[in-house]
């Protein structure tokens, strides 16, 4: 197989803290969420459809090792759920972001983090620089665990320009304040053995 490289011009992260929600809170702290962004040159940006993505599939291990650890650095908790999405500029397609995005960066991600067994939410589109994306997140070891389903919304000013892409990935420390609609819950998944 091929050795690819990124090339990264730029790195962004946003964090948010949420510490009441309708009034009040629970007992479980404030609801801590990192968003950690890498802007990358899109190596098949203006080359119309090329079968053969590997270049950002090989690669997107080291972003997934980079983007987790910044991520884990700014959060400053254990990681409790998680998600990905990017963004592709205007002279690529959307399938060269989900190239970026596939177990190959997953996996690193989940490493760099310290593991996590469930599926990893994801959202992809085309856009222009500065456009919003939510990031979906959901616990990270059973996608079944309703009290972790949540997203952040992320923006990048400048970003991504024409031939880049974004890369994000998306951490938080617990699910919602006040979370109450059922479904499996933590301790339920942790019995599991998961």
């Amino acid at each position: 197989m091929a050795e690819h490289t990124i090339e990264i011009r730029k790195t962004f992260s946003q964090i948010e803290e949420v510490r009441t929600s309708a009034g009040t809170t629970d007992s479980g702290g404030p609801l801590r969420k990192v968003a950690v962004c890498a802007v990358i040159r899109n190596p098949y940006a203006g080359r119309g459809y090329v079968e053969d993505l590997s270049a950002l599939i090989d690669a997107s291990g080291e972003v997934g090792t980079l983007l987790g650890a910044e991520a884990l650095r700014l959060l400053g908790a254990p990681v409790a759920s998680y998600g990905k999405a990017g963004l592709v500029g205007s002279s690529g397609e959307q399938e060269h972001i989900n190239a970026a995005l596939t177990s190959v960066f997953g996996n690193a991600f989940r490493a760099a983090i310290g593991g996590g067994e469930a599926w990893i939410t994801s959202m992809t589109k085309r856009a222009g620089a500065g456009t919003l994306i939510d990031v979906p997140t959901a616990y990270k070891d059973d996608v079944w665990v309703r009290s972790h389903y949540d997203g952040m919304e992320v923006r990048v000013p400048d970003a991504p320009q024409a031939d880049e892409i974004v890369v994000i990935a998306a951490v938080t420390n617990r699910g919602r304040i006040n979370a109450r609609v059922g479904g499996m819950s933590v301790a339920e998944v942790q019995e599991k053995g998961l």
